[in-house]
């Protein structure tokens, strides 16, 4: 008996259509999946059987054979044991209904129960672009099924009410369409706890404006780390497309909840500084996203930045320009998105307090200059704003006035991200830090007290052609701020101020 199930795989972030087709014949007892499965599809042999007890069907006594087209790629995971059961129950004809336009996709337990998988969203948002009417889950993945609209999902908790519906004996119903609530922002973690530090606020402010990577430098206890953790605070809400694309990799991961099936706000990563290069970047034998995948359009804090190993922050350099990673391996290539904010935070040599005004460094000159040498100056071309953390003073701690809360900053955020949605509509930007260099003149014109200036900036400074475009990015968000269509004199010097540290110490 010949029958055929339609799945769905999955190989890094792309989805791909699996027909599973079974063979039931006369000859010696054997039950073989080919189709280059990997050794976890291999095992499903042994969950197919015991779970066919659990629903008190004897496995055939014949040959059995399963194929996984197509054939030359490769099959992981336990994504396709619901469509192996399926298969062998149609193969048997225990199930006589047609399952034409219906893919399954799910782990089968020994005792018969769906477990939830990973990956569920892109291998659905495939399902519906191949005509897939329906697509049967386990049930904990069918409310992250249901956020797409156009088919039908069936969140499944065992296999008797698989077999039960197929039998129609009793049916099962598809899941409502999931629409995500608007992201609450609501975070404890405000800006108004925050004594002092207008500079560095006002440098965070225009880095989320136009989504800029910034480099916070000061000594121990001056708010690096409590500035950048209040940053999702003041950023914009992820669009519907974004959040798909963010939730996808997430999906993957296996970071997703049934109780949140679908990211509503912009991620916001911290990884430890001992993390691994494929910890940060991604990696694997199936490549797994990392840490600046998981960010996309998000934001990645990597504090204590010097204490990252080296090679670890190199592996930054090209996906911070190309916004996007790719892992190449001997199973295939796998390409994430990283479309994110870098925010990185450090102290300026081992002690501490190299360049403080009131205290000491006690670090020899080669120590200090050892341990800025960490940051590789391609490295920090690529950070937007370089942003001095200077010590909190006393009369700041112990004021008694009220500073600017998150929500106030966030609504002159939201302005200058509205008017960049106008400008670049139809374009694919989304924000300054995106514009492209043959966008940039027709989308940052300055008047000619701004071009003298910023020619004098970049002759003085001997800056890059990186970092003048840069300093242009981030000229055009201080106008956007300001409500200038046109970039002015002190919007080059306020981007040119922030381009400055690396003067101060690299140069020292």
């Amino acid at each position: 008996m010949f029958a055929k199930v339609s799945s769905l795989g999955l190989f890094g972030l792309n989805a791909f259509p699996v027909d599973v087709e079974i063979d039931i014949s006369r000859g010696n007892p054997m039950f073989e999946i080919v189709g280059l499965p990997d050794t976890v599809v291999k095992e499903s042999r042994e969950r197919i059987r015991a779970a066919l007890r659990s629903c008190s069907i004897s496995f055939p006594v014949a040959s059995v054979m399963i194929n996984l087209a197509p054939a030359d790629t490769k099959k992981s995971g336990s994504v396709h044991d619901m469509a192996i059961f399926m298969a062998v129950l149609r193969g048997m004809r225990m199930i006589t209904e047609e399952t034409d336009g219906s893919a399954f996709i799910g782990e089968i337990s020994l005792n018969g129960d769906i477990r939830r998988i990973n990956g569920v969203l892109p291998m659905v948002m495939l399902a519906r672009e191949t005509g897939i009417k329906s697509v049967f889950v386990p049930a904990e993945n069918a409310k992250e099924a249901s956020v797409i609209d156009g088919i039908d999902i069936y969140g499944v908790h065992n296999a008797e009410e698989l077999i039960r519906h197929f039998r129609n004996e009793e049916l099962l119903s598809p899941s409502e369409h999931y629409i995500p609530p608007e992201a609450a922002y609501n975070d404890p973690l405000d800006f108004a706890d925050v004594r002092g530090q207008q500079s560095a606020k006002k440098a965070l402010e225009i880095a989320a404006a136009g989504g800029h990577n910034a480099l916070l430098i000061g000594s121990p206890g001056s708010g690096k780390s409590m500035l950048a953790k209040r940053m999702p605070s003041i950023l914009p809400p992820l669009t519907f497309e974004e959040a798909l694309e963010t939730t996808k990799i997430h999906s993957i991961s296996g970071l997703l909840t049934p109780e949140m099936p679908i990211i509503t706000k912009r991620p916001f990563r911290s990884p430890h500084h001992t993390i691994s290069s494929a910890g940060l970047a991604g990696g694997g034998t199936v490549p797994h996203p990392g840490e600046v995948s998981l960010a996309h359009n998000g934001l990645l804090f990597l504090d204590e930045l010097a204490e990252f190993d080296r090679k670890t922050l190199e592996i930054l350099r090209q996906p911070l320009e190309d916004r996007k990673v790719t892992i190449a391996r001997a199973s295939g290539t796998v390409t994430y998105p990283c479309t994110i904010m870098l925010i990185g935070a450090m102290n300026p040599c081992p002690c501490g307090y190299f360049g403080h005004p009131k205290r000491k460094c006690i670090c020899p000159k080669n120590k200090v200059t050892g341990y800025l040498s960490k940051i590789s100056g391609p490295l920090l071309d690529r950070f937007d704003l370089h942003i001095e953390v200077a010590p909190v003073e006393f009369g700041d701690l112990s004021s008694k006035a009220k500073e600017e809360s998150s929500a106030e900053i966030r609504k002159r955020v939201m302005s200058a991200r509205e008017i960049q949605k106008e400008r670049f509509r139809d374009t694919g930007i989304t924000c300054n830090a995106l514009i492209t260099p043959d966008k940039l003149q027709e989308f940052c014109p300055m008047d000619d007290s701004a071009e003298t200036l910023m020619k004098n900036v970049f002759d003085r400074l001997g800056l890059s052609a990186r970092a003048y475009d840069r300093i242009l990015k981030v000229s055009r968000t201080i106008a956007d701020i300001d409500g200038s269509e046109v970039i002015k004199k002190q919007h080059v010097a306020a981007a040119a101020q922030f381009r400055s540290l690396d003067r101060k110490y690299w140069n020292e």
